[in-house]
């Protein structure tokens, strides 16, 4: 039975997403402040944490940043604003996704399931990607459509490999310049359209419609779940 570990100061929507959740068979652990959060995440070592970021003392962002040095953990982060600003952050920070209140509790449940989805799919040792018509050699570093073999230059091919090892993971432009360089410099933040520009070229059919790597607006780029 999977764990999730539910984070928010409101009494009645940790109730609410927890009466779901147990609905759907997970076992859930709640807490309702950033300390009680970080202790449990240490203890129980649940399969995934929904953390709002607004908590008295200390706030899901610092709860994010202490336990992304300790483990990879899925966060699902809840935002009462629905602002690029705190989403890019909580991306940042290594949240695999975010929720803005108010939401669907059927919605955050279906979200649930998704990254638990992806993280295990991550999970999986897997030298070849195969999404619908690509395929990515990641030991080899070749690509394919179909059997027309596609030329990526190296930093291309590192952006293809991180968005489609993740597919439905939204990246911030920071974090996909941190992921292929080692580090994030935010002037060169832009140099990411560029490349994904330059990569849709490459192995989209149209890339005017993208298929396979889609814009997030205001936050960042995913590689479509198919």
């Amino acid at each position: 039975m999977k764990k999730i570990l539910v984070v928010d100061d409101e009494k009645q929507i940790v109730d609410i997403v927890k009466a779901y959740l147990d609905r759907e068979g997970y076992r859930v652990i709640v807490a309702y402040e950033g300390k009680s959060a970080i202790d449990y995440a240490r203890r129980d070592r649940p399969d995934l944490i929904v953390l709002d970021l607004m908590l008295p003392e200390i706030s899901g962002w610092d709860v994010c940043r202490i336990l992304r040095k300790e483990s990879d953990v899925p966060i699902i982060m809840l935002t009462a604003r629905d602002e690029a600003t705190d989403k890019i952050v909580g991306l940042e920070l290594g949240a695999d996704d975010y929720v803005t209140k108010p939401f669907d509790p059927k919605e955050l449940v279906s979200r649930v399931r998704a990254v638990l989805r992806r993280y295990e799919g991550r999970m999986e040792s897997k030298s070849i990607i195969n999404l619908a018509d690509l395929s990515i050699d990641v030991e080899k570093r070749l690509v394919q459509r179909g059997e027309v073999t596609i030329e990526l230059t190296p930093i291309e091919f590192e952006l293809l490999k991180v968005l489609a090892q993740s597919p439905g993971r939204v990246y911030s432009r920071m974090q996909l310049l941190d992921k292929i360089q080692g580090d994030a410099y935010e002037g060169y933040e832009r140099t990411i359209d560029s490349h994904i520009k330059n990569l849709r070229k490459k192995i989209e059919r149209d890339s005017e419609h993208p298929r396979y790597i889609v814009t997030v607006y205001g936050v960042g780029y995913k590689f479509e779940e198919q």
